[in-house]
């Protein structure tokens, strides 16, 4: 079993935190549209791919429409939503 890298951690938010949306990196091409419809909750790297951001980070709940928006407009389609529980 290998450590968790810090990017592996950032993309599993703990239970209570409010990122409610996840990338699949492999999938993702770094158009940015999820950085541009959900700048409170995500931002990008150096190379232009998406960080989604934990509150401890000081990322901010975009809200339901904007995460739905960011979903269906992905051109990758490589960002979904995480179903509360």
């Amino acid at each position: 079993m290998t450590a968790s890298s810090p990017t592996d951690r950032r993309d599993r938010p703990a239970p209570g935190d409010h990122p409610t949306v996840r990338v699949d990196r492999v999938a993702c091409t770094g158009h940015g549209v999820c950085a541009s419809l959900l700048p409170g909750s995500v931002r990008l790297d150096e190379w232009g791919y998406p960080v989604v951001l934990t509150a401890a980070e000081g990322g901010v709940d975009d809200g339901e429409s904007a995460r739905a928006a960011a979903v269906r407009l992905c051109p990758a389609m490589a960002l979904y939503a995480e179903r509360r529980s």
